[in-house]
């Protein structure tokens, strides 16, 4: 069944001692335009993201946020830097022999100095840190994509609807299409018999200029083409896969048909009719553009 373009999803799990959540949130948009918000130091992942997303969403704007919380990470490397405290013990040393003062240097004054110890983090193994996310991901999408469903079930429902009104239409108007031919043959009829004040009326002109009027008012190949557009509709919005701009072209072929209609219609009941009809096919076109 069609899915909605708009939905939200989430995720939260953990990478060693990294703490991570995944959020997508999507808009209607005619194409896919993906926004990843990662921190900048995990950018290289933003390639390999992406193209899971693209194989989850084919339309829509869609915002991701991954959020990466380090601070349980303690894991911290402290290095000695070995070149530099040796230089500051020979120092020491050349110091203590030149003037005669005791050589009192301990680990912890030594530590003191500057550049003799260097604090780092230690790094994030990046390999495990991306197949996390991606794992995280899945469910975010997972959890965003039931959204999209749930609410793809509700435009199945109110496009299901108003394609059964427009069906009930169409048959309005295959009924209405004949009787207007039949009142512009009584009224031509009406008005030969006043203009000749007579009641020898040509029938067969008559039968001839109804014919002619019957022919280009005559709407069958319009509601034969609505009726199978109608099938393609209740098929498409069926399907599983993404069908919105399929959907778009079909009810721009819906409004050319009715326009048809409306233009052939030589009647108030029929232009009521296309009035009508023409609303509820606007009202889908609204509605398939919240489709994906």
């Amino acid at each position: 069944m069609i899915k909605s373009m708009t939905g939200y999803g989430s995720a939260k799990g953990v990478s060693g001692k990294l703490g991570i959540t995944v959020e997508v949130r999507s808009v209607n948009n005619r194409f896919l335009d993906c926004n990843i918000k990662l921190p900048r130091v995990y950018t290289c992942l933003e390639d390999a993201i992406k193209a899971r997303v693209q194989k989850s969403i084919s339309r829509g704007k869609v915002d991701l946020y991954i959020t990466i919380d380090a601070s349980q990470a303690d894991d911290v490397v402290i290095q000695v830097n070995e070149p530099v405290a040796d230089a500051y013990m020979a120092a020491l040393r050349s110091l203590s022999q030149k003037y005669g003062v005791p050589n009192d240097a301990t680990a912890l004054g030594l530590a003191r100095m500057q550049d003799v110890l260097t604090v780092t983090k230690a790094e994030a193994d990046v390999a495990k840190l991306g197949a996390d996310i991606d794992a995280i991901l899945t469910e975010a999408l997972a959890d965003f994509n039931a959204m999209r469903a749930r609410e793809g079930e509700k435009l199945y429902a109110d496009i299901s609807a108003r394609a059964c009104e427009i069906e009930r239409l169409v048959g309005l108007a295959e009924e209405r299409s004949p009787q207007t031919v039949e009142e512009y043959r009584q009224r031509l009829e009406a008005r030969l018999r006043e203009v000749l004040e007579s009641n020898a009326v040509d029938e067969a002109r008559i039968v001839t200029e109804a014919a002619i009027f019957a022919d280009k008012t005559a709407v069958a190949e319009e509601t034969v083409r609505l009726r199978s557009h109608l099938s393609q509709l209740r098929e498409m919005i069926k399907s599983d896969e993404p069908v919105g701009r399929k959907l778009d072209f079909l009810v721009q072929e819906f409004n050319r048909e009715a326009n048809t209609i409306g233009s052939k219609g030589n009647d108030v009941q029929m232009a009521r009719i296309v009035v009508d009809l023409k609303s509820e096919i606007e009202k889908i076109r609204e509605q398939i553009q919240n489709v994906e």
